[in-house]
């Protein structure tokens, strides 16, 4: 302990110089404008200012990188919240309390709320990672593709039951993302699934323009059908109005605090990604959560949850990255390639041979996350104009926002279709009482599903024993079934006490 300490002092030795400081400055604000943009997210950022970071030294470098990474967690939460239009695919479950709590005149207080979880969520995965980075990487180790597989099956068994007022309909929407996830050229075997002879399907339905459809267009759809007005949401809110109350301080704290540690566990699983740890974290506060009721619906501890959980597993991904040299999300992979670029090889050796550049790096993440909540917190009443601006300006703009932000994903105009049809068509569920987030989240979900089952399943020539094999996967498979059985049990148990209650009515 002793020993971290001291090396941590001189890590902040080498952060806080002037060009490492400046090179999170920049990052962090890289970040928050990349995150913010619908269709890029921090992948896409990183992988394009990597080639500029080369001319710096190897710890600058990497600051500046990963300001963007965490930077682009807190910018994603920004248009999910006041336009419905996730940043990126770990913000799907902030929009779903945060765009309704901005319609109830509260889209100050809830990106305040998004950016202090934000700072929670990553100052707990820092920690963490600071004492008990190379243990945390052993335990990833220990999720192989059986294991991995069952987690992401969890997931996918709960978001249909959890997100949305009907289970049946979340199911629903559930398969229809899941049958979406598997058109395009199969990996392994090379025929075509639900192309339909049609070539710009071979590659499968890109998530960008899917994301801009089902959020984006489908609230243009919604704003003209039932003339929803967008300039008296938040009129005049100032920076003092957006800070949060003792109240509701005491429901954002405790949850981001749970979402933090159960994020952070998910980030450092190989191929699980911030997304997977937002959503679970999500799930996991509507069931134990004090408000789980009003979750969906405008509830704080929503937006607190999933923005916490984000940040705290993209700084849980840099413990298999460091200790390890094995990726947990597709920002980190392209990290990874950096580092090797920089001539530096990640594993169990660096903390050893380079402790100047492991150590200056987790301090610079202490420095840059402060860094990028003062900026995101700063900038929160220019981004309240946005909500200001009238339906009839606002409805226009969108419009061009989610036509640009779909074609130039892949300079496309297939994507434009793809957004438009899929637009009309959550415009089409949502009038029905069907969620939209069941949908997207288990569109992201399912290729790794079938990518890690097919690992498992070639690593066991084919035996389904492999998914109860290890404790871990045991007990996943017993939370699935547990998970699935409780609401069959629960209608049982009130059945019963109904009848217990008015004997003579049943």
């Amino acid at each position: 302990m002793v020993e971290i300490f001291g090396m941590l002092l001189n890590g902040f030795s080498t952060a806080l110089s002037f060009e490492n400081i400046l090179a999170a400055m920049i990052g962090a604000a890289v970040g928050i404008i990349i995150g913010a943009i619908p269709g890029l997210g921090s992948v896409t950022g990183v992988a394009l200012l990597l080639p500029l970071t080369f001319s710096l030294e190897p710890v600058t470098g990497i600051i500046m990188l990963a300001g963007i990474y965490y930077g682009g967690m807190y910018g994603g939460s920004y248009s999910a919240i006041l336009i419905n239009i996730p940043g990126d695919s770990p913000a799907v479950t902030t929009a779903l309390d945060g765009y309704a709590m901005a319609k109830k005149g509260k889209a100050g207080k809830a990106l305040f709320a998004a950016n202090l979880s934000s700072f929670i969520g990553g100052t707990i995965g820092i920690i963490i990672l600071t004492f008990m980075g190379p243990l945390l990487a052993q335990i990833g180790l220990a999720f192989g593709p059986a294991e991995i597989a069952v987690l992401i099956l969890l997931a996918l068994c709960s978001v249909g039951w959890l997100l949305g007022d009907s289970p049946r309909k979340g199911i629903v929407t559930t398969m229809i993302g899941i049958l979406l996830a598997t058109i395009g050229v199969d990996l392994v075997s090379g025929s075509e699934r639900f192309t339909f002879g049609s070539e710009n399907l071979l590659s499968g339905l890109s998530f960008i323009p899917l994301v801009i459809g089902m959020f984006g267009f489908s609230q243009i759809l919604e704003m003209i059908s039932e003339k929803i007005k967008t300039d008296d949401i938040g009129d005049k809110v100032t920076l003092k109005e957006s800070l949060l109350d003792g109240q509701e301080l005491k429901s954002v704290i405790p949850a981001s605090i749970r979402s933090g540690v159960l994020g952070n566990f998910v980030g450092i699983l190989p191929g699980a990604g911030a997304t997977t740890g937002s959503l679970l974290s999500y799930i996991f506060e509507k069931r134990v959560g004090k408000n789980k009721k009003e979750m969906g619906k405008g509830a704080i501890e929503g937006v607190s949850a999933s923005e916490s959980a984000n940040n705290a597993a993209a700084v849980g991904s840099f413990a298999p990255l460091l200790s390890l040299g094995i990726p947990g999300s597709g920002t980190s992979a392209v990290l990874l390639g950096g580092l090797m670029m920089w001539g530096l090889q990640p594993g169990p050796l660096l903390f050893q041979q380079n402790p100047e550049f492991v150590w200056g790096l987790i301090s610079s993440m202490y420095v840059g996350n402060l860094i990028t909540v003062i900026a995101a917190i700063l900038i929160i009443p220019f981004l309240m104009k946005i909500i200001r601006i009238p339906t009839s300006i606002m409805i226009p703009v969108i419009t061009v926002i989610c036509f640009v932000g779909a074609y130039s994903f892949q300079n496309s105009m297939f994507d434009v279709w793809i957004m438009i049809a899929t637009g009309i068509i959550a415009f089409y569920l949502k009038s029905h009482d069907y969620p939209i987030a069941p949908l997207l989240l288990s569109f992201v979900l399912t290729p790794r599903l079938e990518q890690a089952a097919r690992q498992a399943l070639n690593l066991s020539d084919g035996s389904l024993g492999i998914f109860a094999s290890s404790p871990i996967s045991i007990t996943l498979l017993l939370l699935i079934v547990l998970f699935i059985m409780s609401p069959l049990v629960m209608k049982l148990f009130k059945k019963k006490q109904a009848v217990k209650e008015d004997p003579i009515a049943s």
